[in-house]
């Protein structure tokens, strides 16, 4: 079996926030509406390790890759892209099998942060969700353009729209026996 790569922080983006209100407000957090957060994981957990999640699943097949793997931590842009492709698509195994049943895979903006974060071991969904929306207005009379700041917008100008596919992860998820169905090309 695969290693599946996960994030040490995935669930607790969620959680995390709601203990801080309940400090801020000097309240007790409340265990159940903290267990929901642990089942998640738990949940998360026992996907891994059943073999029948791993079928005609993207997911598994994203995070048990280390090819793909090593990309996606070294590369955030590459990062980003792979989850922009992941929204609002729908994708297909290249399997006679999966092809003549119209199996098809998709997940949620979160979901696809999610796995981003999973597969850079790191983070949680929020780290990636809606990071296709910028605005690229930049007030340098407002703000000091530093290095650090200039650096970063030059990596977020890399970033495509929820929805696009990139030439290069259309490329790579079909190496890894996936298309995507009636994509968005953002390539232009």
């Amino acid at each position: 079996m695969s290693t599946v790569s996960s994030s040490p922080d995935r669930h607790t983006f969620q959680a995390k926030g709601y203990i801080k209100r309940c400090i801020e407000k000097g309240e007790e957090p409340r265990e159940d509406y903290l267990n929901m957060y642990k089942s998640a994981k738990q949940k998360d957990i026992d996907n891994i390790n059943d073999p029948k999640w791993q079928i005609n699943n993207l997911e598994y097949d994203l995070r048990s890759t280390e090819w793909i793997l090593n990309k996606v931590r070294s590369n955030e842009v590459y990062a980003q892209n792979l989850y922009a492709a992941m929204c609002n698509n729908e994708f297909q195994k290249l399997d006679i099998i999966h092809i003549l049943r119209d199996d098809k895979w998709s997940c949620s903006w979160r979901h696809s942060g999610g796995i981003i974060a999973d597969m850079r071991q790191s983070g949680d969904y929020i780290d990636w969700y809606c990071s296709g929306i910028k605005d690229e207005k930049y007030n340098t009379t407002e703000v000091e353009m530093t290095e650090e700041i200039l650096k970063r917008i030059a990596i977020t100008k890399q970033f495509v729209g929820e929805s696009c596919v990139t030439e290069e992860i259309r490329l790579d998820l079909k190496k890894l026996g996936w298309v995507v169905i009636d994509y968005d090309d953002c390539d232009s």
